[in-house]
């Protein structure tokens, strides 16, 4: 199992990643969370990592937050849930935001993540509410820097990430027509879609 990994972030395109770790670039699927607290392209990362492995495929995710990690282990093992609607759920919500939910019971707003139906929400509060444990305030650093984005390209990854995440095309163009996009990046763009969203 692969821990962590410590590397330079040559490539950014949620919800996908590469870290060059001494000469080998490793591809990592992230959730939202961690990409609004990543640092520029060339500069020294370290994630938090979990290997799923299958017939098909190795998948490798990576997490700026170890609660991130711990919370996306303990989803993809609810029945119905893997690691892609996992992924979806923690961009959609932080841990702290979906640990409210769960001890809430607020089904409503898990069904507008992409991905949960009314029934995976209730079950996600029934298998979920005795397996977190209190909730922690976030271990990743909001004052991360900012980049200035062409609009019209950082909107259109917005909307292909956004599609990555389970939102059909025209839901993703409508999340992101009202948001002024000048000098936003991709990750500032997503943000505010899921927030939207999720209101």
């Amino acid at each position: 199992m692969i821990g962590f990994l410590r590397g330079k972030l040559v490539h950014k395109a949620p919800p996908l990643l590469i870290l060059d770790v001494q000469g080998v670039g490793y591809e990592l699927e992230a959730p939202m969370t961690t990409f609004y607290n990543l640092p520029g392209i060339g500069v020294e990362v370290t994630l938090h990592t979990h290997l799923v492995v299958r017939e098909d495929a190795h998948s490798l995710f990576g997490f700026a937050a170890e609660a991130d990690r711990s919370l996306f282990r303990t989803l993809i093992k609810v029945n119905g849930v893997g690691p892609k609607l996992a992924l979806t759920i923690l961009s959609g919500q932080s841990a702290e935001e979906f640990h409210h939910c769960i001890h809430n019971n607020d089904t409503q707003a898990l069904v507008r993540l992409p991905g949960v139906g009314k029934k995976t929400a209730e079950r996600l509060i029934i298998e979920m509410r005795d397996r977190l444990p209190e909730a922690k305030p976030s271990e990743t650093n909001s004052a991360t820097p900012t980049i200035a984005y062409a609009a019209g390209n950082a909107k259109q990854e917005a909307i292909s990430a956004l599609c990555s995440l389970g939102y059909k095309p025209l839901d993703a163009n409508k999340m992101v027509q009202h948001i002024n996009t000048d000098n936003k990046s991709c990750e500032d763009i997503i943000r505010q879609a899921l927030q939207g969203a999720v209101r």
